[in-house]
């Protein structure tokens, strides 16, 4: 069964950097599009980054700059280095991936356009 696992969530300063990690099992990352996404309550979920293999990450306008989506194939894993935290980034941050191209940056990449989904880990922010 193909399962994204999160890890590396938690308690970051503002202006602090936090690496959140996705793992895959079940099967292989190769060919996927992968991307994050982050929720906060009462909010639909936000596109943050995604990148397909041997491509360069896109990033929304909020991260552009200060976060890094990559890749690590020999783990079968991939992640996101968040530099320059700001209260504004607290969330329940989410891994997704499609075994497709990404999608279209015209129309704006939504949930409904990944399959499968980390559990979610959540990140804080203190002053």
């Amino acid at each position: 069964q193909a399962q994204l696992e999160q890890s590396g969530g938690g308690s970051v300063q503002a202006g602090g950097d936090l690496t959140l990690s996705c793992t895959a099992s079940g099967y292989s990352l190769q060919n996927n599009c992968v991307a994050w996404f982050r929720q906060v309550p009462g909010t639909g979920r936000e596109w943050l980054a995604q990148t397909y293999s041997g491509h360069q990450g896109v990033y929304s306008g909020s991260v552009q700059g200060r976060f890094t989506i990559f890749r690590d194939s020999g783990r079968n894993a991939f992640y996101l280095r968040m530099t320059k935290i700001t209260h504004e980034d607290a969330a329940m941050y989410y891994c997704a991936a499609v075994q497709d191209t990404c999608p279209s940056m015209k129309a704006g990449p939504k949930a409904q356009d990944f399959r499968i989904w980390g559990q979610g880990t959540h990140v804080t922010v203190s002053s």
